[in-house]
């Protein structure tokens, strides 16, 4: 078995005739049309130039394993939350100290792990914790008469647009996991998600992008756009929009997406094949493109190839199993592009992915400070309570940050959700 050719280049030659961002659309909603209706798979094979050829795929993922791994990145980040509700940012566990410095951004991140975290397990822990970030970002916060409201973080000059968006996914996702929750609190909350959705908004470009920082005397943005600010906003856009009722988030969702991919993924990737720009899209624009293509909405199953070719993209060409520092952000992307793929019976990705998706995350939590298949390097830090189910950076990097372990607890929460672990050991696949 060999690397898939790219369609798009055997279909559509370079030609005068139509301008090829036509010939794009016209080949993805082809595409699309021939997945949904199952009458087709894609089986032409080649090895192309730069890719890796198949390999048979011996990995071997462990429900339990994941499970345990899972517990223990929750307990980790549950630990980190200070009394004020915002986080140890970084700890060193071979110094046995934290480290100093801070970062708005991976802050409100984790605070949306944790919501994410809360989702999945149900635990009330989680449920508090996320209500102590909220807090915390609550009081740290100014409301405008016209355009929401928005953070002030402690010890910055600017704002940054992905705190908003983040913070925001945070409410959402704790929202649809907490129905629970006295009608009045509930009520405070979505006057509060309403707000800093509005003010989020009012950073958006009329190019369908977002400035990616904001001053803090009067909220006006300003900042070159962002891959990563743009693809978590367009996250909390859609997701408040699919599950939260917010209509009017709708066509923006769409009409941003469509302008980031554009950006991030075809200008960017024709600069350059392994864009660091296509690289820090990738996950949220995975997310979001998920968001959309399995959503009721009209027009949206365009966005499910994007999906599919992305992760096609982290594999082959930016070779994420190569990668010597943590990736786990690339399997918040992969496991939505496993279970597209389970979705349209494309069993030829499904397979590639899966096989990546268990060889990478047996990796990945082998860095994890005291987990159940610690490196020997990792399985040092196992006597520290601080430490304990922190995920390193590197096979061999004491240092633990809170966003690392936060994307790998996501990870893992995809792989719990969506990956058939009975059938994770493949007969064939893609390295």
């Amino acid at each position: 078995m060999y690397a898939a050719v790219n369609m798009s280049q055997i279909l559509l030659p370079q030609t005068n005739l139509l301008d090829g961002k036509l010939l794009k659309q016209l080949f993805l909603g082809f595409y699309w049309l021939i997945c949904s209706a199952g009458a087709f798979q894609l089986n032409l094979q080649a090895q192309e130039p730069g890719k890796s050829p198949a390999m048979s795929c011996s990995a071997n993922l462990e429900k339990k394993t994941v499970e345990d791994s899972f517990k223990l990145a929750g307990d980790f980040l549950l630990q980190a939350q200070k009394p004020s509700g915002n986080f140890m940012y970084a700890y060193d566990w071979q110094r046995k100290r934290e480290l100093t410095g801070d970062n708005q951004v991976r802050q409100a991140g984790t605070l949306w792990g944790l919501a994410l975290a809360y989702a999945y397990s149900q635990k009330p822990q989680f449920g508090r914790a996320v209500l102590r970030g909220i807090k915390f970002f609550r009081s740290r916060s100014r409301e405008l008469s016209d355009s929401g409201r928005y953070v002030i973080y402690p010890g910055e000059r600017a704002g940054a647009t992905g705190t908003i968006a983040l913070i925001a996914l945070a409410y959402i996702d704790y929202l649809r996991a907490a129905p629970e929750i006295v009608l009045r609190k509930r009520k405070d909350l979505l006057t509060e998600l309403d707000q800093y959705l509005q003010f989020l908004m009012s950073l958006r470009r009329s190019d369908g992008l977002w400035y990616s920082r904001y001053r803090l005397t009067d909220g006006k943005g300003y900042g070159t756009p962002s891959p990563y600010a743009d693809g978590e906003a367009i996250l909390a856009i859609t997701k408040a929009a699919r599950y939260l009722g917010r209509k009017n988030l709708i066509k923006p969702a769409f009409d941003s997406a469509d302008s980031a991919y554009q950006r991030y993924v075809t200008e960017a990737r024709r600069k350059h094949p392994d864009s660091p720009y296509t690289k820090g899209f990738y996950q949220w624009g995975s997310m979001s493109f998920y968001e959309l293509a399995t959503s009721s909405w009209p027009q949206s199953r365009k966005f499910g190839p994007y999906v599919i070719e992305l992760a096609d993209w982290m594999i082959d060409v930016h070779r994420t199993l190569e990668r010597r520092k943590n990736t786990a952000y690339a399997y918040e992307g992969i496991i939505h592009a496993y279970q597209l793929a389970k979705k349209l019976g494309l069993k030829d990705k499904q397979v590639k992915f899966g096989c990546v998706i268990a060889r990478g995350l047996n990796k990945l939590i082998s860095w994890q400070v005291g987990g159940p298949l610690a490196n020997n390097f990792a399985k040092k830090g196992a006597s520290d309570s601080v430490a304990l189910g922190g995920v390193q950076n590197a096979a061999d990097e004491a240092l633990l940050r809170i966003d690392v372990t936060q994307h790998q607890a996501h990870a893992l929460i995809l792989a719990l959700r969506y990956f058939d672990f009975k059938s994770s050991k493949n007969s064939s696949g893609q390295p």
